[in-house]
């Protein structure tokens, strides 16, 4: 999976799969070398709990992992004064560090609250999708550790990859459609 022109890189997520054992939140932190010690506030993904469904014995607690939703139409670039935040042209939304000097408008911007101020770094942070990683051929860590395989990724652009088949064949919906955002992170029904 090296880059390739015209390239969409986007998230397929299957949420029935998610089972909270938190090894994409530890291989994110590992990777990016975010030093969390604790703080509930430094993420770059998360997961929410959705509740309990069904009918006793038959119980199955629901989860919704989240990170940043590298949109296509993303405010928080559009609000960035200095263009620390910036669209790749594959579709990935990033952040130049050395340009961002924390006015914190992109988070207000973000409806996915999926930025937040490093305490590590100074700056604002929020996933990247690996982007590193991607240009070596590699999948995101998030991806990479899942060990139900929840997170699929791939060029939504190219119609025989992973990604494209599963939109193709199942039912999926994206996080707040009603915002504009045109998300790169598609969730299985």
């Amino acid at each position: 999976m090296s880059a390739k022109k015209n390239q969409r890189w986007v998230m397929v997520i299957d949420p029935s799969k998610c089972i909270d054992c938190k090894a994409c939140d530890v291989a994110c932190k590992r990777e990016n070398r975010i030093d969390a010690q604790g703080r509930r506030d430094t993420y770059r993904n998360w997961i929410t709990s959705k509740g309990i469904e069904g009918t006793y014995p038959n119980l199955k607690q629901r989860f919704e992992p989240s990170q940043c939703q590298h949109c296509q139409n993303p405010p928080c670039v559009k609000v960035c004064p200095t263009s620390a935040s910036y669209q790749t042209a594959d579709g990935v939304v990033a952040i130049d560090y050395k340009r961002c000097i924390v006015c914190a408008t992109c988070i207000l911007a973000c409806p996915y609250d999926a930025r937040y101020k490093s305490a590590q770094t100074k700056v604002i942070d929020k996933c990247t999708f690996c982007y590193h990683r991607i240009h070596e051929g590699k999948l995101p860590a998030c991806v990479d550790t899942c060990p139900t395989k929840v997170r699929v990724f791939g060029d939504l652009n190219d119609p025989d990859s992973e990604v494209s088949r599963l939109l193709a064949q199942r039912h999926y919906y994206v996080l707040k459609p009603e915002k504009g955002t045109q998300p790169s992170l598609f969730y299985l029904s």
